[in-house]
């Protein structure tokens, strides 16, 4: 069993998925590095691949003509980033920015969606998986925009 496997296995996000599963998975699968304050991808380019932190922190980012960039989330080790891949047109919607050396695997989306095409069943694993932490993510936004609105409302 490679690193990877054995990474993608202990991880919540892919608990209970079949063995094969798990190895395909791994199959699409590279560690990848980057540098503080370095752009893993950008509002408005393609959406071909999501990441599993393994050290390290990512802003996810929203950009403001009056105030520039604004941290919507941050995305720490042991979370995923990056959903795009998985609704169509598949395209980023925030810019995803480290905060530090961010270790990461990195997998490739658009293979594992040609892979879901053929096994409905994985699709349906991922998709669950997919909109049950988007969910928690706007569940967290929206308790951030209720602190923002609260503040501004008592100054």
């Amino acid at each position: 069993m490679s690193i990877i496997e054995s990474i993608l296995r202990d991880h919540p996000f892919f608990a209970e998925l079949e063995h094969d599963d798990i190895e395909l998975i791994a199959e699409h699968s590279t560690n990848v590095r980057f540098e503080p304050d370095t752009y893993i991808f950008r509002q408005g380019e393609p959406a071909n691949q999501f990441y599993l932190i393994t050290y390290g922190k990512v802003a996810i980012e929203a950009f403001s003509p009056e105030r520039g960039p604004l941290t919507v989330l941050t995305v720490a080790e042991g979370e995923v980033l990056g959903w795009s891949w998985l609704f169509e047109p598949y395209i980023w919607h925030f810019d995803a920015r480290t905060v530090d050396m961010t270790r990461a695997i990195a997998i490739n989306g658009e293979k594992l969606r040609a892979q879901c095409e053929q096994n409905h069943e994985l699709g349906y694993q991922l998709m669950r998986r997919g909109v049950h932490v988007v969910e928690q993510r706007l569940q967290a936004a929206m308790i951030q925009l209720l602190d923002l609105y609260s503040v501004q409302g008592a100054v």
